[in-house]
C-alpha cells in the first residue's frame, strides 16, 4: 500500500514526460495513411511550448527524446509486420524491435530540442521555435546518413497532400524534404505564438491559409500535364503475396499471372515495368550450372530471357527486379560470395542491356550486421536466405534508347532525399520497383508518399511497380496520375509524364536544406533583437 501511495504522489511529477509521449503519438497521426495533419499541427505547437518551458537542458533533451520515441515508434509500426513473414524469427520480436530501434532514432529530435534550449531558452516562443526549426533540419539530415541512415519518416511528410494534391510540399524544389520538416516546426511555432498572444485574427488566418494550401487541388498553376510524345509504358502489379513469393512450387503460376497482365499491347513500342522480386530465375550468364538447374525453365538463362522477351514484345524494353549473384573461386570451385538486389533492362531480343544494383541495403533485412556474433544467437535477416546482399555504387541511369533514360531506385532507396539521381547523367524518369508486401497497412502509403516527395524535389516523374501495391505513376508535381490499389493484380498503361527542368534542389541537394537550417537558426538568434528594436522605435 505504501508503494502505491508513493507512486501516486510521484505521478504529477511525471506529467511532463507523459505529455511529451502523448504529443509524439498524436503528431504521428499526420502521416499517411491517416493524413491527420490537422490534429498533428496543434500537437506540434503544444510540443514547442512544452520544450520552451523545460527548466533545464536535461529536461529539454528528455522531452525531445520521449516525443521522438513515441512519434517514430507509431509511425514505423509497419516494420513489426515484416517479422510475420520470416519463419526463423518469432513474430513478437517485431513489436520489440520497433521501439528498440526508436530508442536510437529518438536521439535526433532530442538533439534538436537540446540545441533550441541551449541557443534560445531565454527568447520568446516564436524565436525559440525558429531555432528549433533550424535544428530539426540539421538533425533530420544527420538521421538520413549516420550509421547508413534511416530517414523514414521526415516530419515534412505530413505537409504532403493526398494523391491529387501536392499540399505545402509544392515548395520542395526550393527547400528539400528536411527543410520542409523545419517549415512544419516553423508553422507550429507561429500558431503557438499567435495563440499565446491572443491574436485570434492572425491565428485564424494562418490556419485557414494552411488548410487551403493542403486541400487545394491546384497550386501555382499546377494542372494536368500533357504527356506529348512521351514514352509508352505498361506497369504491372502481379500480386505476389509474401507468403508465396519464395515458394518454388508457385513460381510458374506467378509467371503466368505476370504474363497475362503484360501481353496486351506487346505489339507496340513500350517500356514494361515489373516489380522487385518479379523474376525468381537467374538471368545473367556465367554462373555454375548447378545454380541454373534450380531455375523453373530447364536451367537455361538464355531461354529464360527469350521467354520473357516474347511476353513483353520485340519492340519493348523491360525493367525488372531480379537477384544476381557474385562468386569467388577457391580450389577451382566457384561458390557464392554475395548477392545483389538488382534491376535488369532486357530488350525485345532477350538481351540484357543494362544493370543496376541496390546501394542502400536494409540492415537486418538484406544483410545481418555482425553476422558472426548474432547468427549463433538465432538471429537472421528478414529476407530469405543466408547469403548477405552486396551494395551497389549508388544512383545510376540506364540509357534505354528511344525508351528514355531511366534512373533506378529499388524499394526503400527512394526515401533518401538528395540521393536518388545521378547528377552527372540526369534521367528522364525514376523507376522504383518494390516489394511492399512486408509492411502492413502503414508502410505502403508512407512509401508511396515519399516517392511523391522525390518526384517534386527532383522534377522527375516516378514510376512504382510493386508486388502487392501500392503501384503508381507520379508526375513531376508529385500528383498520382495512375495507381493500382493494394491487394490487386492489375496493369496500367499510358505515356510517361514529362520531366521538369532541373530544380534548385536537384542541383544543390541537401546543401540547400543546410542553408535553410543556418538561416533559421540565425534568424531565431536575431529575432529578439529585431523585435526589441521595433518596439524602441514606436
Amino acid at each position: 500500500m505504501e508503494i502505491i501511495k508513493q507512486r501516486l504522489a510521484e505521478f504529477p511529477a511525471n506529467w511532463p514526460k507523459l505529455t511529451a509521449l502523448l504529443l509524439g503519438a498524436v503528431a504521428a497521426c499526420g502521416y499517411p495513411p491517416l493524413h491527420g495533419w490537422w490534429i498533428a499541427m496543434p500537437a506540434l505547437a503544444y510540443f514547442v511550448w512544452h520544450l520552451h518551458k523545460a527548466p533545464d537542458w536535461r529536461a529539454a533533451f528528455g522531452r525531445g527524446w520521449l516525443f521522438g520515441w513515441a512519434h517514430l515508434t507509431l509511425a514505423n509500426n509497419w516494420i513489426a509486420t515484416a517479422f510475420t513473414h520470416q519463419a526463423k524469427m518469432p513474430e513478437f520480436l517485431g513489436w520489440i524491435a520497433v521501439p528498440l530501434l526508436c530508442v536510437y532514432l529518438a536521439v535526433y529530435p532530442a538533439l534538436a530540442a537540446l540545441t533550441a534550449h541551449r541557443v534560445a531558452r531565454k527568447s520568446g516562443s516564436l524565436a525559440f521555435g525558429v531555432v528549433l526549426a533550424g535544428a530539426w533540419i540539421l538533425t533530420e539530415w544527420l538521421r538520413s546518413w549516420v550509421f547508413t541512415g534511416y530517414p523514414w519518416p521526415p516530419l515534412g511528410l505530413m505537409f504532403l497532400g493526398t494523391w491529387d494534391v501536392p499540399g505545402a510540399a509544392f515548395i520542395l524544389p526550393w527547400t528539400g524534404s528536411y527543410a520542409l520538416s523545419g517549415l512544419v516546426i516553423l508553422v507550429a511555432s507561429a500558431i503557438l505564438s499567435a495563440a499565446l498572444s491572443r491574436r485570434w485574427l492572425v491565428l485564424f488566418a494562418s490556419v485557414a491559409a494552411l488548410t487551403a494550401i493542403m486541400l487545394a487541388p491546384v497550386v501555382i498553376g499546377i494542372g494536368k500535364l500533357n504527356s506529348g510524345d512521351s514514352v509508352r509504358y505498361t506497369l504491372v502489379q502481379p500480386l505476389l503475396v509474401q507468403e508465396d513469393i519464395n515458394d518454388p512450387t508457385k513460381f510458374e503460376e506467378q509467371f503466368s499471372r505476370i504474363t497475362d497482365l503484360t501481353l496486351p499491347g506487346n505489339d507496340q513500342s513500350r517500356l514494361v515495368l515489373w516489380p522487385e522480386s518479379a523474376v525468381p530465375d537467374y538471368l545473367e550468364d556465367g554462373y555454375p550450372q548447378r545454380y541454373y538447374d534450380r531455375m523453373t525453365v530447364g536451367g537455361d538463362p538464355d531461354f529464360a530471357r527469350r521467354r520473357i522477351a516474347a511476353v513483353v514484345g520485340q519492340d519493348a524494353t523491360l525493367l525488372t527486379g531480379v537477384v544476381n549473384l557474385d562468386f569467388r573461386k577457391k580450389a577451382g570451385i566457384k561458390s557464392v560470395e554475395s548477392a545483389r538486389n538488382s534491376v535488369l533492362s532486357i530488350n525485345g531480343a532477350g538481351e540484357i542491356t543494362g544493370h543496376y544494383a541496390k546501394a542502400h541495403l536494409v540492415p537486418y533485412g538484406e544483410y545481418l550486421p555482425m553476422r558472426g556474433m548474432l547468427e549463433p544467437l538465432g538471429l537472421s535477416r528478414l529476407v530469405a536466405g543466408s547469403i548477405d546482399y552486396k551494395e551497389g555504387p549508388g544512383p545510376g541511369t540506364i540509357d534505354l534508347g528511344h525508351h528514355g533514360k531511366a534512373g533506378i531506385q529499388i524499394c526503400y532507396e527512394i526515401v533518401f532525399s538528395g540521393q536518388v539521381v545521378d547528377q552527372a547523367n540526369r534521367p528522364d524518369y525514376i523507376f522504383n520497383p518494390s516489394n511492399d508486401g512486408w509492411f502492413g497497412a502503414w508502410g505502403p502509403p508512407q512509401h508511396l508518399a515519399q516517392a511523391r516527395m522525390r518526384a517534386i524535389e527532383e522534377g522527375l516523374p516516378v514510376l512504382r511497380s510493386t508486388t502487392t501495391g501500392i503501384s503508381a505513376v507520379i508526375d513531376a508535381h508529385g500528383i498520382v496520375r495512375e495507381n493500382i490499389a493494394s491487394g490487386t493484380a492489375d496493369a496500367v498503361s499510358g505515356t510517361i509524364p514529362p520531366a521538369h527542368s532541373p530544380t534548385l534542389f536537384s542541383q544543390l541537394g541537401n546543401a540547400l536544406a543546410l542553408v535553410w537550417a543556418g538561416l533559421l537558426i540565425a534568424l531565431g538568434i536575431g529575432l529578439p533583437r529585431m523585435l526589441a528594436l521595433v518596439r524602441s522605435r514606436r
